[in-house]
């Protein structure tokens, strides 16, 4: 873990799209849910649960070829507010991005 702007800054280097989420606010699943479907350009008929997140991210095809970086800022917060939806959020976070395509799909968490 490093700052965002180090997260960030490492992905574009490696000719990444980096895609951050302020997680500052982010206290329910439901509003990291939303947060992260706006800036991953989830399509409107994507749900807005784990199974359904997992799946647009094992997709990602409305977007550019190559690498994008979840860059999740933040992220201890909705630890403290909802550990329940932490833990699932980031279980599917992580089984998502061991999954390969032409979309590669990784997540960084920061504490800035």
């Amino acid at each position: 873990m490093g700052t965002t702007e180090q997260a960030v800054e490492q992905a574009r280097s490696a000719g990444a799209y980096a895609h951050v989420v302020d997680g500052s606010e982010l206290v329910s699943k439901r509003t990291m849910l939303d947060a992260i479907a706006a800036q991953l350009s989830f399509p409107e008929w994507a749900g807005r649960n784990l199974d359904a997140l997992y799946d647009c991210l094992i997709d990602l095809s409305w977007l550019p070829r190559g690498e994008h970086v979840l860059v999740w800022s933040s992220h201890r917060v909705l630890a403290e507010h909802d550990p329940k939806a932490y833990r699932g959020i980031g279980s599917v976070l992580v089984a998502a991005a061991q999954e390969s395509g032409e979309r590669v799909f990784r997540a960084v968490c920061t504490t800035d």
